[in-house]
């Protein structure tokens, strides 16, 4: 199959359509409870500490005010995926994914909804572009629509609104050096989420959802009822190499884009990278049966390969003069969007 991908130029563009600068100031925004901000970070931190144990191990080596960030950011993308995975009881989908909306467009002068507050206050502070909130919005919105892709070009972009858009914001908390690290996080937000969709086969089919591309089953003699049976074949294993093969890809090429970002920060995202990839090691060393069991890292494999990445992430910066080059060639093209 033909592994050249036509998607990157496209989701380049988005990232790039951004409002640069985020609009508001923290003079629009009552921030004078400071105790009232602190419970916000916690309970931000508690929902990073519950619901994504890799997320929140790899933030734990940020400095303190970023780190706080970061989990007010997965708070903030965790709530709004919740919206549509696990619903507010009484409330319309549509209309809470709108009232989200509000608050990143038009935050009000006082908030006491902590993940708003903290979300808000982060949005603030580390001026994030808004548009890429409203991106994963409408990211986290085609979910009530479409339950299925037809094409990876498709899925691609699916994955840059709910996942890649997290990294560009990310990287306004971390810091970067210039717009270059820009296709970087681009591949590393797919890769992300192709790992998530490949774990989370069986447990996405049984809630209506498949995301794996429909041209591409098709193309190893698959087709919807091969996932509603859940057995490993022969035909699968081959499909799943096909998958794993380019999210390895992709995790090769992110890589280098570390070095743009702010040495502070360059760690705790060479760790999320590295532990998002371990985890297609664990799906074939699970001889790719994502029916019925979920591939993980436990706390100790996550540990023992810190010192790996460490190192890896001080050879990078040891060779930082050097040209790497962008994995989508040019960026003047897009520079003047």
């Amino acid at each position: 199959m033909d592994m050249e991908a036509n998607w990157e130029d496209k989701l380049l563009s988005l990232a790039f359509q951004a409002n640069p600068v985020s609009s508001y100031s923290p003079a629009q925004i009552e921030l004078n409870n400071e105790a009232l901000l602190r419970n916000a970070y916690r309970y931000a931190t508690a929902i990073t500490a519950q619901y994504s144990k890799s997320f929140y191990f790899a933030s734990a080596f940020l400095p303190s005010p970023k780190r706080q960030a970061v989990r007010a950011l997965y708070a903030f993308c965790r709530t709004v995926d919740d919206i549509v995975d696990v619903g507010i009881e009484g409330k319309d989908p549509r209309q809470a994914l709108h009232a989200w909306r509000q608050i990143v467009q038009h935050p009000p002068m006082e908030l006491q909804e902590p993940v708003a507050l903290a979300w808000v206050d982060t949005l603030t502070r580390f001026t994030i572009p808004r548009q890429y909130a409203l991106q994963l919005i409408d990211g986290v919105t085609q979910d009530l629509e479409h339950q299925r892709y037809r094409t990876f070009d498709q899925l691609a972009t699916y994955c840059y609104s709910v996942a890649s858009t997290v990294g560009l914001m990310s990287m306004h908390i971390i810091g970067y050096e210039s717009q270059e690290a820009f296709p970087y996080a681009i591949k590393l937000g797919v890769a992300l989420q192709l790992t998530n969709i490949l774990r989370d086969v069986g447990d996405d089919y049984r809630n209506g959802r498949l995301y794996l591309p429909i041209e591409e089953l098709e193309a190893f003699g698959l087709d919807e009822s091969d996932i509603f049976v859940g057995q490993v074949t022969d035909r699968w294993r081959q499909f799943m190499r096909f998958q794993i093969l380019r999210t390895r890809q992709l995790y090769a090429e992110a890589f280098p884009g570390i070095r743009f970002l702010n040495r502070e920060g360059r760690l705790a995202i060479g760790v999320a990278l590295d532990i998002y990839r371990a985890i297609l090691d664990k799906i074939e060393a699970n001889d790719y049966d994502v029916f019925r069991r979920r591939a993980h890292l436990s706390a100790r494999e996550k540990a023992i390969r810190l010192p790996a990445m460490y190192w890896k992430i001080n050879l990078l910066r040891a060779r930082n003069g050097r040209n790497f080059g962008s994995p989508y060639g040019s960026l003047n093209s897009h520079e003047s969007r």
